[in-house]
């Protein structure tokens, strides 16, 4: 049997998938079963994002989510995931849902994931 630091030893996440980005933009304002750092997946359009009030696209496409604009200087992931009300470990998650995919980055998220690991 488990105890309740091996059952409670990881971290849940959940993924919405939708027919288009213009759905899940809508379904994020208005879906109470679809919370704030949760990663929304539309596959027609290869677009990997955030759920969050404006959700976002972590993917170079990003239909009708919204892109990130330019990082500031010296802004780092967590910074920019603080800023949004997110984790890092959101942003983290919802990149490497896009790569399993074979989505390309926004070049920005990509850039931040790259300064995390060296």
């Amino acid at each position: 049997m488990l105890t309740d630091s091996e059952r409670f030893a990881f971290i849940t996440r959940r993924h919405h998938a939708f027919a288009s980005t213009g759905n899940a933009y809508d379904a994020v304002q208005c879906d109470v079963a679809i919370s704030t750092g949760d990663t929304l997946v539309v596959l027609a359009e290869e677009v990997v994002g955030v759920a969050m009030t404006w959700p976002f696209a972590v993917t170079q496409a990003h239909g009708n989510l919204h892109a990130l604009s330019v990082p500031r200087e010296g802004e780092t992931l967590a910074d920019l995931a603080r800023s949004l009300h997110v984790s890092a470990a959101d942003f983290e998650h919802a990149a490497e849902i896009a790569g399993r995919f074979g989505f390309p980055l926004d070049p920005q998220i990509e850039a931040l994931l790259a300064s995390l690991a060296g």
